[in-house]
């Protein structure tokens, strides 16, 4: 071999080391069948996982299992609603511990994956569990809570008594529960108070949570009507919803997580977050699916509210106390939101 050659040869193998190297450590395919390797996947509805909302929050709590608990961890996006028996299979037939399934939509499909994969124990997020299943845990949450502690919040914060919410479609029992949660914590406050909300249900299903142009539009929409106060709830939609708030500088509310942290460019105009606490319930369960614990049916999570973060100084005194007496109330179930389970 000539010292041309060779050297060519050298350069070729360093780069195929290096790009071996920078490959993902997700991509390497683990022996999940080992008693010893623990693996979580999660599977999304066709949101992305990025989506700075729900998403978001359920795979940090997945992420909180690689960390606490040495897992190995992997996602599948689903863009298309008739892959979900697939890429729910993907993770099956590799013999992973749990799976996560993210939303609404996944239910039928995670409790026929369950009976056809009786070894794994499944997670799904926002699935309410209407009869048991032994290896099925459906995450839940009291949205109508969330929902109306921001719509008392908004009710006090008004300025010009209307109030709006820019939301992913009412399908979706959880969104309509925050919706309605919102509607009735507003009016609670202030019966007379000018509500508009907003379901994005003119679209297919599949892009009812990943539209931010129409949640932007349709917020400035009723800001140049009259709201000062923007409820913004649905992943992307929602995110745009808050952006078009932030560009017309009114106060806005986001939800599931602190959005705080995750949609900067609406940080100082951000009231608060109407809070499901998806990553702590995420990891719970799949904790006392390591443990041998896990529990069938529905488990229920926390909801509330997030910080006032940089408005703090603009939230009165007795806005705090009223937000914080409305919250004891529902959690003591001393106050009801009024709002049924799904939609009449």
């Amino acid at each position: 071999m000539s010292k041309k050659i060779y050297t060519l040869f050298a350069v070729m193998m360093i780069a195929a080391m290096l790009l071996s190297a920078c490959q993902p450590a997700g991509d390497a395919k683990p022996d999940c069948s080992k008693p010893d390797v623990f693996c979580v996947g999660l599977v999304t509805d066709v949101g992305k996982i990025d989506d700075k909302s729900f998403n978001q929050s359920t795979w940090d709590g997945v992420k909180m299992a690689e960390k606490e608990l040495g897992a190995i961890v992997q996602y599948i996006e689903t863009t298309d609603p008739k892959d979900y028996d697939k890429n729910i299979s993907t993770f099956g037939d590799a013999n992973y511990d749990v799976i996560v399934t993210v939303g609404f939509a996944l239910g039928e499909a995670t409790v026929a994956a369950a009976q056809k994969f009786p070894n794994v124990k499944f997670i799904g997020v926002d699935q309410f569990q209407a009869e048991e299943v032994a290896n099925v845990a459906g995450l839940n949450f009291p949205e109508d809570n969330a929902g109306f502690l921001v719509g008392a919040l908004a009710a006090m914060m008004t300025k010009t008594n209307q109030i709006g919410a820019v939301l992913g479609t009412d399908a979706v029992p959880p969104v309509w529960r925050f919706g309605e949660g919102y509607r009735a914590g507003a009016l609670y406050i202030n019966p007379s108070i000018e509500i508009n909300v907003i379901y994005h249900n003119d679209v297919g299903f599949d892009k009812t949570f990943t539209d931010p142009e129409w949640g932007k539009t349709t917020a400035i929409s009723m800001i140049d009507k009259g709201v000062d106060i923007i409820f913004g709830a649905g992943g992307k939609t929602g995110n745009g919803a808050l952006l078009g708030a932030a560009e017309k500088s009114v106060y806005c509310i986001g939800v599931d997580t602190d959005q705080y942290f995750t949609v900067p460019e609406a940080q100082k105009f951000l009231l608060s977050s109407a809070m499901k606490l998806l990553d702590t319930g995420t990891f719970t369960l799949i904790k006392l699916a390591k443990e041998g614990t896990f529990p069938k049916g529905n488990f229920f999570g926390d909801a509330g509210y997030a910080p006032f973060h940089d408005l703090d100084s603009a939230v009165p005194a007795d806005v705090k106390a009223k937000m914080q007496e409305i919250d004891a109330a529902l959690k003591a179930g001393t106050l009801m939101t009024g709002v049924p389970p799904v939609k009449p």
